[in-house]
């Protein structure tokens, strides 16, 4: 099993704003760097750039931006996300997003091969919005291992 995760945030300005021309001018590092990270396996791109910032996860709202990945394995990403490069950039979140008041990260597991659709990543966020986190949709802080398959008899 490989872990896949999804995160959404709402920029706190538009494409081309001074705000957020930090963010967007480090896109392709940071990307390069999961890339090469140990354990990554796939990240989404929006078929028009190499990474996904023309995709919304609401169509309603045109500042919220989405990013989906998939890893070997939670400390893969977490390595990722907490202990390179990646890390200044979440410190900085602050001055390119808007803080939200509900959950923006949910994680769970695919089988390998399994590339996730934003349909079913978003399903599972809001079901970690409801639900709290469980080996459905869970998070970092309270995760599950992947469970094992069914023996076939």
């Amino acid at each position: 099993m490989h872990l896949a995760q999804l995160n959404i945030g709402r920029l706190v300005a538009p494409e081309g704003d001074p705000r957020v021309a930090d963010f967007y001018a480090a896109l392709d590092e940071i990307n390069a760097l999961a890339e090469a990270s140990p354990g990554f396996v796939w990240r989404m791109v929006d078929g028009e750039s190499n990474n996904a910032t023309t995709l919304r996860p609401y169509e309603t709202d045109p500042d919220m931006l989405v990013n989906m990945s998939v890893w070997e394995s939670r400390d893969a990403l977490f390595d990722y996300v907490y202990r390179s490069a990646h890390m200044d950039y979440v410190r900085r979140r602050r001055e390119f997003f808007v803080p939200l008041r509900e959950v923006f990260t949910v994680l769970w597991w695919v089988p390998e091969g399994t590339t996730p659709d934003l349909h079913d990543a978003m399903k599972r966020l809001e079901y970690l919005r409801e639900n709290g986190p469980t080996p459905y949709a869970f998070t970092f802080r309270q995760s599950f291992e992947p469970e094992a398959p069914e023996s076939v008899l």
